[in-house]
């Protein structure tokens, strides 16, 4: 059986180190069969790899890479309560907000970066239900934040 680390190798990914919350919140929590990410943005090495409004300072292709890393965020806070992640049923969830210029209106396709990820790293059971919002302002100036709910296999 493939391991979801190695289907993230395969893909040429790996999980970051748990990101330090930003303020007082735990970037992961499980109850009973389900564990829900908190919003994760696009750090790398503890930084955000761009800042700035969806359709202003950052393309929309730049931001659906950025919601690609928000989803490896979400995937290594979620290990810090599962462990294996091998233990995830199916992708329940995914919401995601992107801060945009006020013309702007592709946020749909900025959180398929996050969307397409997820079903490329589970397959069938990467397939989810999603909000996909546009807010005025991120924090840290982040251009897209993405929280993500599994269901645990029993």
């Amino acid at each position: 059986m493939t391991t979801i680390e190695q289907v993230l190798s395969s893909l040429g990914l790996e999980l970051p180190p748990i990101a330090a919350p930003l303020a007082a919140y735990s970037p992961a929590v499980r109850t009973g069969s389900y564990v829900f990410t908190s919003g994760q943005l696009p750090l790398v090495d503890g930084k955000l790899v761009m800042r700035g409004k969806v359709g202003a300072e950052v393309s929309a292709h730049e931001a659906n890479s950025l919601a690609r890393i928000c989803v490896l965020n979400a995937l290594a806070a979620a290990q810090t309560v599962v462990g294996d992640l091998g233990r995830i049923q199916r992708v329940v969830k995914v919401v995601g907000f992107v801060a945009s210029d006020p013309s702007f209106t592709g946020q749909p396709g900025v959180v398929n970066g996050a969307s397409e990820l997820l079903v490329e790293i589970f397959g069938e059971r990467g397939v989810h239900a999603r909000s996909a919002v546009g807010v005025a302002v991120l924090p840290l100036d982040a251009p897209v934040e993405v929280e993500v709910h599994f269901e645990l296999k029993s």
